[in-house]
């Protein structure tokens, strides 16, 4: 299970890096890559923090 969680981060980082290539491709001014990647890249990251802290609890613990 440890190792899916490493792979797992390793594409989530492959992808943060690819969103915010996305938003500065198209972007004017640092707040407009900056705002809308944090916008969009925090959910994720929660969501995936929180996944990964479930997964990884060792049995039985509460």
């Amino acid at each position: 299970m440890t190792w899916a969680v490493i792979v797992a981060f390793i594409l989530l980082l492959y992808g943060t890096v690819m969103v915010f290539l996305a938003f500065d491709r198209v972007s004017h001014s640092n707040s407009d890559t900056i705002r809308p990647f944090i916008i969009t890249m925090a959910p994720v990251w929660a969501v995936a923090v929180a996944a990964a802290v479930v997964l990884l609890r060792r049995p039985g613990l509460r």
